[in-house]
């Protein structure tokens, strides 16, 4: 096979593996930017601060279910395959569209509508959980030693498509509905859009191929076996968890949280926060993959050490730099430097992570660890920083939640890059002690 033929072949698994991720994050994305809507339907209460509060907790629920997901679906994709798991992934997470979709709101069914929203709520993070795991892993699988850092930057990338893709339908929604029919209706046409989609990514998932790496296994361990496994591995998968921390803090700050920061918080409009998210979800695809390329070049400590030190002493100071002069295009300036910390971070991060992941239990082990991270880092940023800027009066007060989720992540991945004396240090392996 001459090197276009390689190339094109690489581009389509990429394509096919990674169109499930943009459904899982065009729905998490959908579901944190019409809060405020979802609150108003399902979670009536007088106060919005306790309704919006409630909307974030169902949030956050999604997220509590990824380690549950990450042990169980893990455990199967690790004994069947990636190809077989992430079409049950699949199948999981458009369930939990379906149900958002079509629930009439609380006026109609009353305290059925906020249970059914939970339940699909539940089963979109229950198939999260090993949805950006089996990905990533299926990725680092098929690359080569010099170019795993840039072919995993991909799982995230996808991610970003739908982040931009839902940013620009909800901006032309607010063109032509009016406020109060996007409040009543309007709001649910990007969910059954979701679901039109559906069937094609079916298709994509169908053609999969699986991986050398897996099909070389001549035995394959059983759930017992990979649950023993990752407990005997507790250390690693708790480092990894700590080094996804930024990740999945940023990402949801910059995306999620900063539609309702800022309508709510600095009090811009609606078009506005969903301009500032599109040009968000281009940055973060441009730096992406420039930092699995840079990884690929340097290795994966400068970056992942470099990034997270300057999160940590220069966050606070450019969030209130906004806030003290609030603009659009200060917002904007704001939110491209937060998406530089994301990119280059999580474009090496991954890699790293299926690195120092055991062979066996490669994919539950990376889905727990992320999964952790996005639970009690991601899905608790919009609860977290609504919290903070409420009770202390302070609009820069988020920084402080983007502050320590840098710092874990600064500790753990010196841990596990001091850990590696690979020569190599971007090949997958164990570079860290692996208990069996």
């Amino acid at each position: 096979m001459d090197s276009n033929s390689k190339h094109w072949a690489t581009f389509k698994k990429i394509l096919n593996v990674t169109s499930g991720n943009f459904l899982e994050q065009y729905d998490f994305f959908l579901f944190g930017f019409y809060a405020t809507y979802i609150a108003a339907k399902f979670f009536h209460s007088e106060n919005e601060y306790v309704s919006l509060m409630m909307t974030f907790t169902v949030f956050a629920a999604g997220f509590l279910m990824r380690p549950l997901g990450a042990i169980f679906l893990g455990a199967y994709v690790d004994k069947v395959g990636r190809r077989k798991g992430l079409i049950v992934t699949l199948s999981l997470m458009a369930i939990g569209t379906i149900f958002i979709t079509f629930v009439p709101g609380y006026e109609t069914i009353g305290i059925l509508a906020p249970i059914l929203v939970v339940i699909g709520r539940l089963l979109q993070g229950f198939s999260a959980g090993v949805e950006s795991g089996g990905v990533s892993i299926y990725l680092a699988e098929i690359a080569t030693d010099k170019n795993r850092g840039f072919i995993t930057s991909w799982q995230s990338g996808s991610q970003q498509i739908a982040v931009v893709f839902a940013s620009l339908l909800g901006y032309w929604l607010n063109t032509v509905l009016t406020h109060a029919q996007v409040g009543e209706w309007g709001w649910r046409i990007p969910f059954f859009i979701g679901c039109l989609i559906i069937p094609l990514i079916f298709i994509f998932r169908r053609t999969l191929e699986e991986t050398e790496d897996f099909k070389a296994q001549k035995n394959h361990p059983t759930s017992k076996e990979i649950f023993r496994t990752i407990l005997g591995n507790w250390r690693i998968v708790l480092a990894g968890m700590l080094m996804s921390a930024m990740t999945t803090t940023t990402f949801y700050f910059i995306t999620v949280y900063t539609t309702v920061y800022a309508k709510r918080t600095l009090e811009m409009s609606v078009t506005d926060s969903l301009l500032a998210t599109v040009c968000v979800g281009l940055s973060n695809f441009f730096w992406l993959p420039m930092g699995g390329l840079l990884s690929d070049k340097i290795g994966r400590r400068p970056v992942l050490v470099g990034i997270t030190i300057l999160c940590i002493f220069t966050s606070y100071p450019v969030l209130s730099w906004l806030v003290n002069d609030v603009s659009f295009s200060h917002l904007l300036i704001t939110l491209a430097y937060f998406s530089f910390f994301f990119g280059m971070y999580n474009g090496t991060m991954v890699a790293t992570l299926a690195e120092v992941m055991p062979k066996r239990v490669r994919t539950v082990g990376f889905s727990l660890a992320f999964s952790l991270a996005a639970a009690i880092f991601g899905g608790m940023t919009p609860i977290a920083c609504t919290f903070l800027v409420e009770h202390t009066g302070n609009a820069s007060t988020p920084a402080f939640w983007l502050m320590f989720a840098a710092v874990c992540s600064l500790l753990s991945s010196l841990y596990l890059c001091h850990s590696s004396k690979q020569k190599h240090p971007d090949a997958i392996a164990e570079p860290v002690k692996v208990r069996t």
